[in-house]
């Protein structure tokens, strides 16, 4: 088993302009990117989610990164029951929408087939050089609160997982009842009998739409653990940035994983954990985002103003090397 530390995102306007974290030479996303690769094995690509991504880019990001590095790809904003702008849509299959859904927002079930095919199509298309290089590592289907636990659904997540046949999905929800009393035990064993990855993530607890701290292996290949931080203040913010509402550090007073915490996560003492990391080899079993985007970093001898992922996954990462859990960092 390997684990890997990254965040959300190489050029976050806040983590740029905050002056903690990049040197002054690194000016350009592609500096940024080569940086951020020397100091992390692992990053979140957001912009996929916003708008359909571009095989070209995808291309750069190979060249730009030595092999090992790894890219998670959020799906596209259409494919997650999420609204989405026809503008973000690829040029020519948006010249071919009905003139009545040019003007809204889209959902995936008004898509005509023929156009949602080549969606799909394009999706795959631009994320095949990653893939291709060995740095893709999953493709996060974060479904929304009002995609609910149903058969529907359920169904839907299979739909998903063949669409991308040959790549690697993960499952995030954010409907809590999913893993209520009455759900908990079948959607985990859903996801155990396709061996899709659950994307468990750590929230402050106690609001509507915090989700249960459920850290179970549901698949063979992967497990995620996506750390958003337990600022209560700042969860249920309408509008806030993330750099405001994920403003956490780990590192304060009793909010710091320790060492027994990281291995009851990740570690071999979980009878999951064991059974998902026999045979792994070198594939990577486990890894840690942190969405935390913001300001502070171990590096800098500049007082924090507010926290921020880079120091939030240093902080992780020291954890785990001290718990001797094999991490595999930029550095390595």
């Amino acid at each position: 088993m390997a684990v890997r530390v990254g965040i959300a995102g190489w050029i976050d306007k806040s983590l740029i302009e905050s002056g903690l974290f990049y040197p002054m030479h690194a000016k350009s996303p592609d500096q940024r990117l080569q940086f951020y690769a020397s100091q992390f094995s692992l990053v979140e690509v957001d912009s996929t989610y916003y708008g359909m991504p571009k095989k070209e880019n995808s291309e750069l990001w190979v060249a730009r990164t030595k092999p090992g590095f790894t890219f998670d790809v959020k799906s596209f904003s259409l494919f997650t029951n999420h609204p989405t702008k026809p503008m973000a849509l690829p040029k020519d299959i948006r010249d071919e929408l009905p003139e009545k859904l040019r003007e809204k927002n889209l959902y995936v079930e008004h898509m005509p087939d023929e156009l949602l095919d080549a969606s799909w199509e394009r999706f795959r298309e631009a994320l095949e050089p990653l893939r291709a290089a060995g740095r893709l590592g999953a493709v996060f289907f974060q479904f929304p609160p009002w995609f609910l636990p149903s058969s529907r659904s359920l169904s839907y997540i299979e739909q998903c997982q063949e669409r991308m046949f040959g790549f690697q999905v993960a499952v995030e929800l954010r409907k809590p009842e999913w893993l209520d009393a009455r759900h908990r035990d079948g959607t985990l064993a859903f996801l155990r009998t396709r061996d899709i990855p659950y994307v468990a993530v750590d929230v402050p607890q106690g609001h509507p739409t915090s989700m249960p701290q459920v850290f179970d292996v549901t698949s063979t290949k992967l497990a995620v653990v996506r750390f958003h931080g337990r600022n209560h203040e700042t969860w249920d913010l309408k509008g806030a940035p993330p750099n405001l509402r994920f403003r956490y550090e780990l590192g304060q007073a009793g909010a710091r994983p320790d060492e027994q915490q990281l291995l009851e996560l990740l570690g071999e003492e979980r009878p999951a954990a064991r059974e998902a990391a026999r045979g792994l080899a070198e594939i990577m079993a486990a890894k840690c985002l942190f969405s935390d985007e913001a300001r502070d970093g171990p590096w800098t001898t500049k007082a924090p103003e507010t926290t921020s992922g880079p120091g939030n996954a240093n902080s992780l990462t020291n954890g785990a090397s001290r718990s001797a859990l094999p991490i595999r960092s930029g550095r390595s």
